[in-house]
């Protein structure tokens, strides 16, 4: 089976844990977009308000497809990023309640005004929209909110074997921003 799989989200929902586990057991390719970028050298330096570094997205996806041309098998390319990319045979978007990944973020040490970015970025579904915008009815959402590693990657593999579907606009954590948190 050839297939590329995207895999994206917030940060801290759980992406890298969840596609190291499933490369495995899949015995698919793994690439890890933010080791991929810099070992690329595909940035655009630093933003000086977030200090962190800018992706140059249209050099990341034309040395993607190149890595992947000659590829026969299973990819997953796994980022916060990855869903700008083209090519996918499906994007999977995970999802976190905002309740949730707060802890997580703080557990991280990120700085509160990064916190509630990302926070409102999960409620308002960012990643998601994103990936419609350019994947459409590739995409797939999966609340890994209450779910073991385990569990998530049950439901990545159905996803990935078109056993079951979990389409995108089903998530919705407006409530979070709603509720003043």
């Amino acid at each position: 089976m050839n297939k590329t799989i995207f895999i994206s989200g917030t940060p801290t929902v759980g992406k890298t844990t969840i596609s190291e586990k499933l490369a495995i057991k899949l015995n698919a390719k793994l690439i890890k977009i933010n080791d991929f970028v810099f070992e690329n050298d595909l940035t655009l330096g630093k933003d000086s308000n977030k200090g962190y570094e800018v992706i140059d997205i249209d050099k990341l996806d034309l040395k993607l497809q190149d890595e992947l041309k000659d590829y026969d098998g299973i990819a997953i390319i796994e980022g916060h990023v990855s869903h700008l990319c083209s090519n996918a045979d499906q994007i999977i978007i995970l999802r976190v309640n905002p309740k949730i990944l707060k802890e997580r973020l703080e557990k991280r040490g990120y700085l509160e005004s990064k916190i509630l970015e990302n926070l409102e970025a999960e409620a308002l579904g960012v990643c998601s929209c994103e990936a419609y915008d350019i994947h459409a009815d590739k995409v797939q959402e999966v609340d890994v909110s209450n779910l073991s590693i385990d569990e998530s990657i049950a439901i990545l593999e159905d996803i990935i074997y078109e056993k079951k579907e979990f389409p995108f606009g089903e998530i919705d954590f407006m409530q979070w921003i709603i509720s003043g948190h």
